[in-house]
């Protein structure tokens, strides 16, 4: 509460890694406050705020966490993203974002010399890899966003056919993807057909009582899906197993195991153990393959599916 009246972003915890030495700053604002209309300004600006200070104080890496690309009014949005194999061009129908994923900053102040990083590039490689292998085909669900995007082109240059249940959002997929999907995006109502969901905000407690039994459901969303079923395995948000060498480590990140970190967290990291030069905001999305083997050359390691360690 203090810190909300104060009104300035505040360190929550300090580690090292390596030779590099991090933080994490918290905003003092409350999830709800997020999604109130009238307090993005507010909110924007202690972002902004935060960006200038760790410039000023020679941060090499900042990387947007939890909530701090979050969505307000429908617009339309224009992502160029870059698959493992291929550069994909695509405009879909999207909310918009906070910061546009940091893009904003990056142009309102070109000569910034910190690197803004979000979490998409880190978070597509740990979807696909959390995908059981021989996996054929899957179901997405909820609120489509730049990573579930990248995720359902890469899946359908793989030859795994990606099932979509809302109409609206199977246009906009399919608009986007042109010929990229190789034919392998599909609309289906038939949710049981699917063992294998990527999940995002908005998926209703009608269409999970509505999954098979022995579902496996994968979210590509920040924050998870609510567990209406028992019956059905639930892997955990974006997120990798941490190196022992990452030091005072001393409590969870929210809902995670311990010792388990998010993607947008590791992705800045990563940032900086690399000494990649180039933001990663807005539309750009790195190499993911590049990204995914600089992740495991450090240590970090992917989670046990739930449905396969049981």
């Amino acid at each position: 509460m203090l810190t909300w009246i104060y009104g300035r972003t505040f360190v929550v915890e300090r580690n090292r890694f390596d030779k590099i030495k991090l933080q994490t700053w918290a905003i003092p604002k409350y999830k709800l406050q997020y999604r109130l209309k009238w307090q993005k300004e507010s909110i924007e600006n202690l972002i902004e705020e935060a960006v200038l200070e760790a410039d000023e104080k020679g941060a090499s890496v900042l990387s947007l966490g939890l909530m701090n690309q979050a969505s307000f009014l429908p617009i339309i949005s224009h992502y160029m993203l870059e698959s493992c194999d291929n550069s994909i061009k695509s405009n879909i129908v999207q909310s918009e974002e906070l910061n546009r994923y940091g893009e904003v900053y990056v142009k309102k102040y070109p000569e910034l010399k910190v690197k803004l990083v979000d979490w998409s590039s880190l978070a597509v490689a740990v979807l696909l890899h959390s995908i059981p292998k021989g996996t054929t085909q899957l179901l997405v669900g909820g609120k489509l966003t730049k990573v579930a995007v990248a995720v359902a082109f890469a899946l359908c240059q793989k030859g795994i056919q990606v099932a979509v249940s809302h109409e609206d959002e199977y246009e906009k997929l399919d608009k986007s993807s042109g010929t990229s999907s190789e034919g392998k995006l599909v609309m289906s109502k038939s949710y049981s057909s699917y063992k294998i969901w990527l999940v995002g905000d908005e998926m209703t407690e009608e269409e999970q009582r509505k999954a098979t039994k022995g579902t496996l459901f994968i979210p590509f969303s920040q924050f998870p899906p609510k567990r209406m079923r028992r019956d059905c395995f639930y892997h955990t948000t974006p997120a990798m197993q941490t190196p022992m060498a990452l030091e005072n480590v001393d409590s969870c990140e929210n809902w995670l195991p311990r010792r388990v970190m998010s993607a947008w967290r590791i992705a800045g990291i990563l940032h900086g153990l690399e000494g990649w030069e180039e933001h990663e905001c807005g539309s750009t999305l790195s190499d993911i393959d590049k990204v995914w083997e600089a992740c495991l050359k450090h240590g970090f390691q992917p989670l046990k599916i739930p449905a396969l360690s049981k």
